[in-house]
């Protein structure tokens, strides 16, 4: 969330010229579906479509990768204790992965070094992240609802501090000064 920020052409926002924006907080895009989340324009739906569908594809395509990659453990002969162990592994890591990619869908992680850590735990377990993101995509764009309350609550601080500043200051006490006492 960007709140006043220069644009990437050098101008301030609410300037005039290329690249103007809007003064306040201008909304987060969203990875596929940029800013159209906002308003639900710019193809949204058809861009929601096309995430669900891509990102279960991706999820079958992967599970046909790990299918060919335990057959060449089976060709190697290391054993069922290793098989067993490389399912299993798969399995808890896609799980995790899951379960730790739909709740960024809606809040912020408390401990970003946490999740630091558990990003190569979460690559192994991509399957469970691509699943994840294509069951979200039938609600929402991944991640709107939480973009949505952040941005809407920028917009409110923007408009209260916009409005607590009206005026010159050094004006109102002018005219303070000018005024008698009575006593």
């Amino acid at each position: 969330m960007t709140e006043n920020s220069d644009t990437p052409d050098g101008t301030a926002p609410g300037t005039t010229g290329p690249g103007a924006t809007a003064p306040g907080p201008q909304p987060e895009p969203i990875r596929f579906f940029g800013t159209t989340w906002v308003a639900h324009d710019g193809n949204y739906g058809l861009r929601r479509a096309g995430a669900a569908v891509g990102s279960l594809v991706a999820a079958v395509a992967s599970c046909f990768v790990l299918r060919f990659a335990y057959q060449g453990l089976e060709i190697a002969d290391v054993g069922s204790f290793v098989g067993l162990l490389v399912v299993l592994m798969f399995a808890i890591c896609s799980a995790v992965a899951f379960r730790k990619t739909w709740e960024g869908f809606s809040r912020r992680p408390a401990d970003p070094a946490r999740e630091d850590t558990l990003r190569g735990l979460k690559t192994v377990g991509f399957i469970g992240s691509l699943l994840a993101y294509f069951f979200r995509t039938f609600t929402e764009a991944p991640g709107e609802k939480l973009r949505r309350a952040e941005y809407e609550a920028a917009q409110v601080r923007f408009a209260k501090r916009r409005s607590s500043r009206t005026g010159n200051p050094s004006a109102r006490k002018a005219a303070k000064a000018k005024k008698p006492r009575r006593k």
